[in-house]
């Protein structure tokens, strides 16, 4: 029914890919795995008698192998576009640059406010390809997806499908904003008119065939949202959109944003010590993400900046940080690009180099009453494997500061 080969490649073994190898395997399917660590990635005989590729989303499609696969014909897909051929489960799709683990969440528990199946998968936590006979077929799919799984989708229908919002980031990979934003967009290409196409009010015009539904975080609610923060009012009416969407009750609705308490490492309260509030916002891994985190607080704060670099520039945070902001702390190999940015706008700022020193800096720098946020604008990958352990080594230090 799939037209499975009978033998396939899965390029990057991480959460995804060995989810995707044993989907394949459950089918018959001889896998070849392809990772860095186990240094066969460079090695285009592993293609021979391959006839597809399932890539995972930390692999750019410009790597030799891939181009290679390409070259002679071999299809080539996200894992993303597998595990959607292999579930026949109804799939709401969420994309944008911020807010959709938090979106996705959301959506998750107000279909279970509903008491209809569904399970959360994707960008974050499971993913898609794991879900493989685990569901009843009736059950939905709420699927966080990134521009980096939409790259090399080809048949992925969402039922629903939404779009947050769209600003820079990954442009050290898709090299352009329009890039990206193609990428995006591949979320709504194969979409028919039953379907639904949720966006802001006023965004251009999308592919396929869908309802257009819009959405903008001033719409009426049927219950305002537990989480705080005009970017999760935002969350929330494009959360309500789709849930509308697929027929679910205003009831249900209202259960779920009441109750909803967010997600980890976004804007995560950790602890107080001291009469100092330490907030994780973690997942802040752009410009635009460590924005909503700062103006989500209007007392003063301590601000945690820095990590790995995406080719995004510095100016609009630095334009941001406003008096409440008391003392900036900068980490990783982003710290020189921001200290220019933040010179430039007058901010004052420390060099911590690393985040138990900018934790430990401004712990003995804050007083009561204050927030010290780590909302870092930049990636991990510098000092950490993900935003993950930034966010619970985070939490680690501030455990200790209480003894």
């Amino acid at each position: 029914m799939l037209g499975l080969p009978e033998r396939a490649v899965v390029f990057g073994l991480a959460r995804s890919g060995r989810a995707a190898a044993a989907a394949l395997e459950r089918r018959g399917v001889q896998v070849v795995g392809v990772d860095r660590t186990l240094g066969n990635d460079a090695d285009e005989r592993v293609l021979d008698g391959t006839g597809l590729l399932v890539k995972s989303p930390g692999v750019p499609g410009e790597v030799p192998l891939v181009a290679a696969a390409r070259g002679r014909g071999i299809p080539v897909w996200s894992e993303v576009e597998l595990g959607a051929r292999l579930l026949p489960n109804p799939i709401v799709g969420v994309t944008g640059t911020n807010g959709k683990t938090t979106t996705a969440e959301l959506l998750g528990a107000i279909f279970q406010a509903a008491g209809r199946g569904a399970a959360v998968a994707g960008n974050v936590g499971t993913a898609l390809c794991a879900l493989d006979g685990r569901l009843p077929t009736e059950d939905w799919i709420v699927c966080e997806l990134s521009s980096f799984q939409l790259e090399d989708v080809h048949e992925l229908r969402p039922r629903v499908a939404i779009l947050l919002n769209l600003e820079p980031d990954h442009l050290d990979r898709h090299v352009s904003l329009d890039r990206y934003l193609g990428a995006k967009l591949r979320v709504f290409r194969r979409q028919g008119p039953g379907d639904a196409a949720i966006v802001p009010r006023g965004f251009r015009a999308v592919p396929g065939q869908a309802r257009r539904i819009e959405f903008h975080g001033a719409d009426p609610l049927p219950a305002e949202p537990r989480i705080p923060g005009a970017h999760n009012r935002e969350n929330a009416a494009a959360a309500t959109a789709a849930a509308r969407a697929v027929g679910i009750e205003e009831a249900a609705i209202a259960r779920a944003l009441t109750t909803f308490p967010g997600v980890e490492h976004r804007l995560e309260p950790v602890a107080e010590v001291r009469g100092v509030h330490y907030v994780n916002d973690s997942k802040a891994t752009n410009t635009a993400a460590a924005r909503r985190g700062l103006a989500a607080h209007e007392g003063p704060v301590r601000l945690i900046l820095g990590g790995s670099l995406k080719d995004e520039p510095f100016e609009p945070l630095a334009a941001a940080i406003g008096s409440n902001v008391r003392g900036v702390y900068l980490i990783g190999e982003a710290a020189d690009r921001l200290a220019a940015a933040l010179d430039a706008r007058g901010v004052a700022y420390r060099r911590s180099g690393d985040l138990a020193g900018a934790v430990g800096a401004a712990a003995a720098a804050a007083e009561p009453g204050e927030t010290v946020l780590l909302s870092p604008a930049c990636a991990s990958y510098d000092q950490f494997e993900n935003f993950e352990r930034r966010g619970e080594e985070f939490r680690r230090l501030v455990k200790n500061l209480g003894g």
